[in-house]
């Protein structure tokens, strides 16, 4: 089992502070929920994590050995989902697919998924929002990077897909560490082993809605 630690991250825009010594750690095999209120970092701590934004400072281990966040894309350290799309909106479905597979047992994962096969010739841009978080998810929470982050994927998606992507990474937890965050709280507290919440730079645990309001997150 691996165990992703994250220890001293500090991030400013300007005088603005944003992170304060963030501290937490994900392991292999659970789902670690993140909230926090809009502006608080967590998309910010996020990129951090994945190297495509610069820390004031920022200690990364995984089973204790020292990262450097510019290896974390070439050594597929970390998987991440974006709360914005970034699938071309021209490419069909099934001509995407092998874009990020390249083997044909890995490109029938995604062509075997659940609901795939009805959107297969369909082009991106025609997608739901449902259907292309879906989409957008399957394609990267397959790849072999031991954590995934996850940036808002239950956001403005239909009630039918928010089941189909908790059962999704109920089932990925199995070989992964997953840091999700999400305003959905509901459907994030239903599959998160553990819950943090981001307040005032630093994280702090949480249990339950009671722990949510406490802190502040939830009025």
């Amino acid at each position: 089992m691996k165990v992703l630690r994250l220890d001293n991250i500090s991030k400013s825009f300007g005088e603005k502070e944003i992170l304060k010594n963030v501290s937490l750690e994900v392991s292999q095999g659970e789902i670690v929920a993140l909230f926090g209120r809009n502006g608080c970092g967590k998309s910010t701590l996020l990129k951090l994590l994945f190297g495509t934004l610069k820390a004031n400072s920022i200690h990364l281990q995984i089973n204790a050995k020292v990262i450097n966040p510019k290896d974390v894309i070439p050594n597929r350290y970390i998987g991440y989902l974006p709360q914005d799309h970034f699938l071309p909106k021209h490419i069909k479905v099934r001509d995407v697919i092998p874009l990020f597979y390249v083997d044909g047992d890995d490109q029938d994962k995604i062509f075997r998924a659940h609901f795939i096969e009805k959107i297969a010739t369909r082009k991106i841009g025609t997608l739901s929002l449902g259907e292309l978080r879906y989409l957008e998810l399957l394609l990267i929470a397959h790849l072999d990077h031991p954590f995934l982050l996850l940036d808002e994927p239950f956001s403005m998606i239909e009630p039918l897909y928010k089941e189909v992507i908790k059962e999704l990474l109920i089932l990925l937890k199995a070989k992964k560490g997953i840091l999700i965050t999400d305003h959905y709280y509901n459907d994030v507290l239903d599959i998160s082993d553990r819950r943090l919440v981001m307040v005032d730079g630093i994280c702090q645990e949480a249990n339950d809605l009671e722990d949510l309001k406490q802190l502040g997150y939830l009025k």
